[in-house]
């Protein structure tokens, strides 16, 4: 079972009080964007063996969306943020890289 914190309001529960959605910090193509884009934002994900950020949202709390750092292998949450960023902070790239020294920040879609 993973423990999260949700940065919204501060709670840390076990995940069946938050529901995940898939990865984070996707670029969004709209209506200028071409077929192959579009079908690439609509389709195609990351599915890594290792570290991953992922969309959360609080379902049972505050409501609000917030990204996590986690590992698929291991299940190490390495920490959460506010979903209106473009990146993770540097404190959680730092933790990640302490742990996985092989990691590289290169993997985190722009």
């Amino acid at each position: 079972m993973l423990n999260i914190h949700c940065p919204n309001c501060g709670i840390t529960a076990e995940e069946t009080e938050f529901h995940a959605h898939g990865e984070a910090h996707l670029k969004r193509f709209g209506p200028g964007s071409n077929d192959a884009e579009f079908e690439s934002y609509l389709f195609v994900r990351k599915n890594p063996k290792g570290v991953h950020f992922e969309r959360w949202r609080h379902q049972n709390g505050c409501g609000k969306w917030f990204h996590v750092a986690r590992c698929t292998m291991t299940l190490e949450v390495f920490g959460s943020y506010s979903a209106q960023t473009y990146a993770p902070p540097q404190e959680i790239i730092d933790k990640i890289q302490r742990r996985r020294p092989d990691w590289s920040a290169e993997t985190i879609a722009p």
